[in-house]
């Protein structure tokens, strides 16, 4: 594979690696990150502890920007060590360690004595360290293990062997510390959680807060600009409602946010929200549709994987994370499909600011995937992709119980994790029948966790009937939709358009749907692809489309942007005039054109 790099990657400062406050949904004063120059080993099962050099965490050691280069096998654990000393007055009453993510399992140790393990690797997880802290250096350590595509945990497109026609469909495996390290410190009883629910029809808002230990006052203060637009005081279960009056609401093309400040004695944490609402309804038609703010709303985006040549799932700066946001805005989409990825706190903070809807997959895990059955057969007959039921656990590769009962930890999780970002608008639990099982399930949990959002149940194929939308993955075959009775048509991949770019093309062999030689020829033909297959199917229920991709990313090259970011591949003027016209056939399609 040819090492390509980005110009972030080619600017990357080692002495200031992802400086930024790491989670901007709920911010405090204290904050020191550990991110830099770690100690790293990797060793076969049951070697003693020993480090062989340096890392640069929190990229992965199979990256580029770690410094380190190799990919962890299945027999092997990946050791961390870093020394640190807390700075002067940080310390209050307790000290907390944060990790963004580690995949896929690990143990975490302080001065010698266990903090505890997590499982999973696309979500953050917190310790208390106060008890193991000794004053003046101390040593963190981590043990790691990543067996990818053997274990059951979700691994999205990480994939250790590849093998068959679809096999550029998945990528370079990567494991261990890649999202950031950072400790806090708060006081004895503090703000661990708040949830906001924003109540559109009533121009009020929903607070749930959770400190450490109740009985103490939890006042609430909405910030509008430079006014406070309402304040109050958390009932004995940190509950409260607050009314917003003339509320502004949250759109793409006007992403207002609204300031919030909550206090607990010497505690206070600092949040955000975007008054919006999510909802299936019919248009002036009777077609079922997509509603945002209860006006009809079209999903028009594109399939997001958040790779980067030279960091793989770590973005090589935050700079780099907002680039990818702000060139599809400037595009004219309004919607991401994160593909089965949680992406870092600061992703879905841009797409709050900047206004871009989201649609936030959960990565897909179990066995390694049966791809004639999964893959093969579905994309040849439709009636076998919605004719399947997915409580065949051999055949979908989920017959471990305890990778199953671990989805759904890691799904309760990711919906909790990311309830409070006005971004996210869909719920996509399984992609292509990969490690899909007992959808309905899996939806009936995200109904129970969260009634504000959308859910696309089984994306693409295999579909078990659940869910809000009608989902349709398509390549191959002219589109040609009609309406559903109970939910919403949705157009959930298409396109894949391949353009190899000289000396920006990572790999050898090269993977796309169609190929094309030049921006010109690509431009013509997505055009060509608009004018014959959305807009006619407009009128017909379609209510949404995910083209493929936002970037090259190694053997597939039907990105918008190649792999390294140095060239948008369309006619920039061409996509945004026909994403422009896109919304206007919609708005009079559906009757809101005059509002």
């Amino acid at each position: 594979m040819r090492q390509l790099i980005t110009k972030w990657g080619q600017n990357f400062n080692p002495d200031e690696v992802l400086p930024e406050y790491p989670r901007p949904g709920m911010v405090r004063d204290s904050y020191y990150n550990l991110n830099g120059v770690w100690e790293y080993g990797i060793l076969p099962d049951g070697a003693p502890e020993d480090y062989q050099g340096t890392i640069l965490v929190p990229y992965s050691p199979e990256t580029l920007l770690s410094g380190v280069g190799k990919i962890l096998c299945p027999h092997e654990t990946l050791y961390y060590r870093k020394n640190f000393s807390l700075p002067e007055g940080f310390k209050k009453s307790r000290v907390l360690l944060h990790f963004g993510a580690v995949d896929q399992e690990c143990r975490v140790f302080l001065n010698g004595a266990s903090l505890g393990q997590h499982k999973g690797g696309y979500l953050p997880f917190t310790f208390d360290i106060t008890e193991f802290l000794k004053d003046g250096s101390n040593t963190l350590t981590l043990a790691v293990k990543d067996r990818t595509e053997q274990a059951p945990y979700g691994r999205g497109k990480q994939k250790l062997k590849k093998r068959g026609k679809y096999a550029s469909l998945f990528y370079t495996p990567q494991s261990g510390i890649w999202k950031t390290v950072w400790l806090e410190s708060v006081e004895e009883n503090y703000i661990q959680s708040f949830k906001i629910t924003p109540l559109f029809d009533s121009s009020s808002v929903m607070l749930h807060i959770q400190p450490l230990r109740r009985g103490k006052e939890i006042s609430v203060e909405i910030i509008d600009g430079a006014r406070t637009a309402a304040q109050g005081s958390a009932d004995e279960n940190g509950n409260i409602r607050l009314y917003i009056p003339n509320a502004v609401p949250w759109t793409p093309e006007t992403p207002y946010l609204y300031d919030v400040v909550i206090r607990m004695e010497n505690d206070t944490v600092r949040g955000y929200f975007g008054m919006r609402k999510l909802s299936a309804a019919r248009d002036k038609e009777g077609i079922l549709r997509f509603f945002l703010n209860n006006r009809p709303v079209f999903f028009n985006g594109i399939l997001d994987q958040g790779y980067w040549p030279e960091s793989l799932l770590t973005p090589p700066s935050d700079e780099a994370l907002q680039h990818d946001i702000l060139t599809l805005k400037n595009l004219g989409f309004n919607t991401i499909r994160k593909h089965i990825k949680v992406e870092s706190d600061r992703f879905y903070y841009h797409c709050d600011r900047l206004g871009m809807l989201v649609w936030q997959d959960m990565p897909n895990g179990g066995g390694d995937y049966n791809m004639f059955f999964v893959t093969y057969m579905t994309n040849a007959f439709d009636w076998f992709a919605r004719g399947v039921k997915d409580n065949h656990y051999r055949l979908f590769k989920r017959q471990d119980p305890e990778g199953r009962k671990q989805y759904y930890q890691e799904l309760e999780d990711m919906v909790s994790h990311l309830y409070n970002f006005p971004s996210v608008a869909v719920w996509v639990p399984f992609n292509e029948g990969w490690g899909q099982f007992d959808a309905h399930k899996a939806t009936s949990l995200i109904r129970r966790l969260d009634e504000t959002r959308l859910i696309n149940e089984a994306c693409g194929w295999f579909d078990q009937g659940g869910g809000d939308m009608y989902s349709i993955h398509n390549y191959v075959h002219k589109l040609n939709v009609r309406p559903q009775p109970d939910r919403v048509v949705a157009l959930t991949e298409y396109g894949g358009y391949a353009y190899p770019v000289e000396n920006h093309v990572a790999c050898e062999k090269e993977f796309g749907y169609q190929f094309y030689h030049s921006k010109e020829e690509l431009t013509k033909n997505y055009r060509r692809l608009w004018t014959e297959e959305i807009f006619p199917n407009l009128k017909k229920g379609l209510c949404s489309a995910i083209y493929t991709q936002t970037s090259d990313v190694e053997e597939e090259i039907n990105g918008i942007m190649t792999y390294d970011r140095a060239m948008v591949k369309l006619e920039e003027e061409t996509v945004h005039a026909l994403n422009m016209q896109l919304y206007r056939e919609f708005a009079q399609l559906t009757g809101f054109d005059s509002d």
